[in-house]
């Protein structure tokens, strides 16, 4: 039986990956609060193991943080806010200011463009551009409890074991199955069941 976190993926009609070991699905689950700044979301991984399936659960942002999209907007559209849905094969091992992370290297991703120069986030349908914005999956910067310069649209972990936790069974897929990228999917809120 899939664990719910998929069955949740299932019924909004997202792609499964449930063949085979380390056959790994990734997630986001974005908070309901739509203020910035805060690593309220989370980031998961679901994946077979000897037959039985894992889930892993890290804390994180799914949003920008408030110096890019106040102080420091990187595009003249405004703030990159990555919109929910499935993007497969979008991710690929490489390399986020020099470190190894999972990076936008596969498709293409949706983005909303935030503008309005407010610690709110605007997921505003006439915003939305499709491309390669360098949206990457890693770590924090800092040690603040803020996301603040941490993500300019960019899915970021709050604690650094947790994202090298990532980095482990993202290299275990590849070792065992010999497939370099991955689909991520990030949902609106959903409550967690106890897994």
């Amino acid at each position: 039986m899939l664990p719910p976190i998929l069955q949740r993926l299932q019924t909004l009609g997202h792609s499964v990956y449930e063949n085979g070991d380390w056959n790994l699905n990734l997630f986001g689950v974005r908070s309901p609060t739509r203020t910035a700044n805060a690593f309220d979301d989370l980031i998961g991984c679901a994946y077979k193991e000897q037959g039985l399936w894992r889930v892993e659960w890290w804390e994180a942002t799914t949003d920008p943080g408030t110096y890019y999209l106040i102080d420091k907007p990187l595009n003249k559209s405004g703030t990159a806010v990555l919109k929910a849905g499935q993007y497969k094969g979008a991710y690929k091992l490489g390399l986020h200011r020099g470190y190894e992370a999972l990076c936008q290297l596969g498709q293409e991703v949706s983005v909303y463009r935030d503008n309005t120069r407010d610690a709110t986030l605007d997921l505003d349908e006439s915003t939305l551009q499709t491309g390669y914005f360098g949206v990457n999956i890693h770590k924090r910067t800092g040690t603040d409890d803020t996301v603040d310069a941490a993500s300019a649209g960019c899915q970021v972990f709050r604690y650094d074991k947790a994202f090298y936790r990532l980095l482990d069974l993202a290299h275990m897929q590849v070792k065992k199955r010999g497939w370099d990228t991955f689909t991520y999917t990030l949902i609106d809120d959903w409550r967690l069941p106890d897994e």
